[in-house]
């Protein structure tokens, strides 16, 4: 009697989830009577390093998929030990991944390949959290592409495989003692989006009933509801991405709001083809002359920008939305990134930190080479000379204020657009919110004089 064992991973679901379906057909083709092992571990590397937000939401997303399948094999610790622990219990010989391509992931899955071997037993890969796997979309002559519009193209071209049913009537078994999930508590205030399969489902079928005919129109407006808010389904693989591109292509004749939207899921896999090709660039600078930018020591400025207590309205209410909805805006997020490093010149390295510990939907690759985007040293061919005016942004993202007095309740009673400028209101901002931390235009200045100096000649 043996079982196959299904490590899942950034995978929690069960539809569209090949590395399952291989797991079931395998157990069902050896008449493995004692089924498949439904194996999460919880590891320190990853569960220490994240926020209260992000653990939450993931202890939420298991605790709905173990509900699914009638429990997990949970499992605490070191996932060499574990899963090779596990994978012997239950007599196996095989594990089955859907493969990581982020720098942390691939070290991991090749010391658990290296270990389980010594058991005679394999870990089995197919396919990945990526519509295309990072790697499979290169030019020519076989190099990557380092720019964004080409690979789009030709990711498009590469195309991906149809989505997969989910397995029905599997055997779960659980050959050891299951850990207890850990404890994951949030702030009072913090209101985390629903997790787990049908959750996801529900949002997207939402989006797509209505909300996407003018997603290309409406996506920077941070006052409304118009964008998917997928990116957390996505980063716990509650959807995969081939099965929103296979519901936007049965839409019909693509419309401007579709592309746009294809377009985001494309940056994505941008995103995490740049990082499989440079695993360095999860923490240091893609382009490295801008290594050696003069940045300032962060302190109380890093301490004000967290807390969302700049006097800046706009960056204050979307630093205040993360906190307490482990998410933020898109281009809410490029104006406080933009503020960070070029306002108050801290090195994009302690805001990605920050987001990476709130965000329910952080993910590694999105989020650090979407900071290196914003500080000029990433994909984007000459970015730094983009200073987000914070002001401006705000006019004209949310001109009314609507999203600025739904975060920054000591705004709330201030009409319009005079929301993005308290500090010109008569007796100064209301309700002891802070006059604003520097001068934006001077700031400007010194971020691009601090780019001329390392700028190539």
């Amino acid at each position: 009697m043996a079982s196959t064992v299904m490590w899942f991973r950034r995978d929690l679901r069960l539809a569209d989830n090949p590395a399952l379906r291989r797991a079931v057909d395998e157990a069902r083709a050896q008449a493995a009577d004692d089924g498949v092992v439904p194996l999460y571990v919880i590891d320190p590397a990853l569960w220490g390093p994240a926020g209260a937000n992000r653990r939450a939401y993931l202890a939420a997303s298991l605790t709905d998929l173990g509900e699914r399948i009638g429990g997990w094999q949970l499992r605490r610790g070191d996932p060499v030990e574990e899963v090779v622990s596990v994978a012997r219990a239950a007599k196996a010989s095989t594990v089955h991944i859907a493969a990581d391509y982020g720098p942390y992931g691939r070290r991991r899955d090749q010391a658990v390949e290296h270990a389980l071997a010594a058991h005679d037993i394999a870990l089995v890969r197919t396919s990945s959290p990526y519509a295309v796997a990072p790697g499979r979309v290169t030019k020519g002559d076989g190099s990557p592409y380092a720019v964004y519009t080409p690979f789009s193209r030709a990711w498009a071209d590469h195309g991906w495989r149809e989505p997969v049913g989910a397995p029905r009537g599997v055997d779960w078994v659980r050959p050891l003692t299951s850990a207890d999930l850990p404890r994951a508590d949030v702030a009072d205030e913090t209101t985390l989006p629903p997790a787990g399969e049908d959750a996801a489902r529900q949002r997207w079928r939402t989006f797509l009933d209505g909300v996407i005919d003018d997603y290309g129109f409406s996506r920077d407006r941070p006052d409304l509801d118009r964008t998917s808010r997928m990116s957390v389904h996505l980063k716990w693989g509650e959807i995969h991405p081939r099965t929103m591109l296979a519901d936007l292509s049965g839409l019909g004749a693509p419309s401007q709001s579709v592309r746009a939207y294809r377009l985001e899921l494309a940056w994505r896999e941008f995103y995490a083809d740049v990082l499989w090709q440079r695993p360095d660039s999860a923490r240091d600078y893609l382009h490295r002359q801008l290594a050696s930018m003069r940045y300032d020591r962060p302190g109380t400025q890093l301490q004000a920008w967290q807390e969302g207590r700049t006097g800046f309205p706009i960056v204050d209410a979307g630093m205040r939305q993360l906190r307490r909805e482990g998410w933020m805006h898109n281009r809410v997020r490029m104006i406080v990134a933009s503020f960070l490093v070029k306002d108050l010149h801290i090195e994009w390295q302690h805001g990605a930190r920050h987001f990476l510990a709130w965000l329910v939907d952080g993910d590694l690759a999105s989020n650090n080479h979407g900071w290196q985007w914003v500080a000029g040293s990433g994909t984007d061919a000459a970015p730094y000379f983009r200073v987000f005016n914070p002001v401006t942004q705000g006019k004209k993202f949310d001109p009314d204020g609507a999203y600025v007095r739904r975060h920054v309740p000591e705004l709330a009673d201030v009409e319009g657009a005079a929301v993005h400028e308290p500090w010109t209101l008569d007796g100064g901002p209301p309700n002891g919110y802070p006059e604003p931390m520097v001068d934006h235009k001077a700031e400007r200045v010194d971020a691009l004089q601090r780019y001329q100096e390392v700028r190539p000649t």
